[in-house]
């Protein structure tokens, strides 16, 4: 464990010992990865849109079982449970609740009034002003070069932007893997680091090991940004199943959805009404079509596919560009030691004394 520190108004606001999050991924961000994470002085957080409330209830326990240290839960805010989801955060004395979209003015108030630190993840500088407007303690903001759903914008350019638009704790997401990016988005004022991809490819996540050497295989020529999953522009790695659904026509990628749905559903622990609902509610917030709204119940299965069954020739393998920078894995201590120790020898670099 990394007795070299940076306190940032990151650090202080979760109560963690490095400026350093390890992002909410469906399937991935599960108990032992979390737990890891925490224990080696990130903030770890839990991805909790792919499971039940009463899994979600359960994993929160055994994380707590695991580490001492603070955690965070990522929600999904459009979903119809989202109240039911708040209220197991705040029963279980959760530190941190992320979320994937903007949460509503009222969500969040419910949360900070239980003593919980609420951080959003954005990817433009309006929506940071709206939560920052509404309340939220910090937001992560993801340039184009992360992995999952994402922008066009890069984090060099989005980064500064979002930092100068508002007064809360900015943490930067989208392109990092190491020490040196710590001290680059230091320098443009942010308070701390997420990383997704970087963690995925730790010996602690239990993404299986044939997806893993998937990714260590990769360039980064390998990753590649789509619409054909759910319709929405998702950063992945590219793979044959990616080529195909990029050849693939509306009508084989609507029945493709029309059986993930189904799957979802049972797997979600959702009714077909409340996922009906929740489907208004995307489509009133993103102002999409029915038929992405469909779809969008790939995303959670074809995830699943690869990184829980291992299926990489039926499932999509999300990434950050960073990917094909990565060769490695280490334990979460490990890695969050050595982004430490690089970030503090890149400073002394940088400033050498005299």
């Amino acid at each position: 464990m990394s007795d070299v520190t940076i306190r940032t108004p990151l650090t202080e606001l979760a109560g963690v010992r490095h400026p350093v999050v390890q992002t909410g991924m469906g399937w991935v961000a599960g108990p032992r990865l979390v737990a890891a994470a925490a224990d080696a002085g990130a903030l770890g957080i839990l991805g909790s849109a792919t499971m039940t409330t009463d899994r979600l209830r359960s994993a929160v326990r055994e994380v707590r079982s695991r580490t001492d240290a603070p955690f965070g839960v990522n929600l999904r805010a459009d979903t119809a449970d989202a109240a039911e989801r708040v209220r197991i955060i705040v029963d279980e004395g959760v530190k941190v609740a992320s979320f994937a979209l903007a949460p509503s003015r009222e969500l969040i108030a419910r949360l900070k009034d239980a003593g919980v630190v609420v951080i959003p993840s954005v990817g433009a500088r309006r929506h940071a002003e709206k939560v920052a407007a509404w309340g939220a303690d910090a937001v992560v903001v993801q340039g184009g070069e992360g992995g999952g759903h994402t922008g066009t914008v890069a984090t060099t350019v989005l980064l500064p932007q979002v930092v100068d638009a508002v007064d809360i704790p900015v943490i930067a997401a989208g392109g990092f893997r190491d020490g040196r990016g710590l001290v680059a988005a230091l320098a443009f004022g942010a308070a701390g680091i997420a990383m997704g991809t970087r963690f995925l490819l730790t010996s602690d996540s239990t993404v299986p090991d044939a997806v893993k050497a998937r990714y260590l295989a990769a360039t980064v020529q390998d990753v590649t940004v789509t619409t054909k999953v759910d319709g929405l522009p998702h950063r992945m790695l590219r793979t044959e199943l990616v080529d195909a659904l990029e050849r693939s026509g509306r009508a084989a990628s609507l029945l493709r959805a029309v059986r993930h749905a189904a799957a979802f559903r049972r797997e979600s622990g959702m009714g077909w009404a409340q996922m009906v609902r929740d489907g208004l509610a995307m489509r009133h917030g993103k102002e999409l079509s029915w038929s992405q709204v469909l779809l969008a119940a790939n995303t959670p299965m074809m995830l699943k596919a690869s990184m829980v069954e291992g299926r990489a020739d039926a499932g999509v393998m999300a990434a950050g560009q960073v990917a094909g920078l990565i060769d490695d894995l280490p334990s979460c201590a490990e890695l969050v030691d050595s982004v430490m120790a690089e970030a503090h020898a890149t400073l002394r670099s940088l400033l050498p004394t005299h």
